[in-house]
């Protein structure tokens, strides 16, 4: 099976790179389109069904940010931003919008093309559009809402990244080190402890359902589903 890929990136040379780095350690199962600019891309995604879309985010005429959120209207296409913009207010916005995976420049081919590997297994073998149920919780990953009891919850972009990451492995642990790397990313230097302070803010706005959430000593946490 062959699985199509866009490639919205306005550098010529980080295009051939990626496209050549794919075609030869994909044995002929992914194919590559492209996009120049930020409004090809836009097109190209209306006009055409992709398995998965790589976004840059400085693009000329539409930015990545503005395809992504206009994307997200009508699909559930996984989308991997590849920037230069590394800030965490950055990939907070991206995963907000609805984006799968942040890679920040000068990156690992190897690593992201094992990302875009790993996501097609994943979206092929799962129901993207559905809202994610836990007990009292639900939470629609593309419209960003959390509700506890039917009632909404305002949540900061940090703890609904957190509980998104908490649902989507709800009943595993999930670990300290990995929260930071799906939230903060490779290139944070802080402690981990900043997890513990942005799960105590996130259960204090769950409110009664925040007993879900269990502290699993000296790994991390996990979300269950309480009788």
């Amino acid at each position: 099976m062959v699985f199509k890929l866009l490639l919205v990136e306005d550098d010529a040379e980080i295009r051939e790179i990626i496209s050549d780095y794919f075609i030869g350690k994909s044995s002929g199962t992914l194919a590559i389109d492209f996009a120049e600019t930020g409004d090809e891309g836009q097109q190209k995604c209306m006009d055409n069904e992709y398995d998965l879309v790589l976004l840059d985010v400085m693009l000329p005429e539409v930015d990545g940010f503005t395809i992504c959120r206009e994307l997200r209207k009508t699909s559930d296409v996984p989308i991997i931003f590849i920037t230069a913009r590394d800030t965490e207010s950055d990939r907070l916005h991206g995963y907000q919008l609805g984006c799968d995976d942040y890679v920040t420049k000068p990156f690992s081919l190897a690593e992201l093309f094992a990302k875009v590997k790993a996501l097609l297994r994943r979206s092929k073998g799962m129901v993207r559009n559905e809202i994610m149920t836990a007990g009292t919780i639900k939470l629609d990953p593309y419209r960003c809402t959390v509700f506890v009891n039917d009632e909404e919850v305002i949540l900061a972009p940090i703890e609904f990244a957190i509980l998104r990451i908490l649902m989507e492995n709800c009943g595993k642990v999930v670990t300290r080190d990995s929260l930071l790397l799906r939230v903060w990313g490779y290139d944070f230097d802080g402690n981990d402890r900043v997890i513990d302070n942005h799960v105590k803010k996130l259960r204090k706005s769950l409110g009664n359902a925040s007993t879900q959430i269990k502290t699993v000593f000296k790994k991390g946490y996990k979300l269950e589903v309480e009788e």
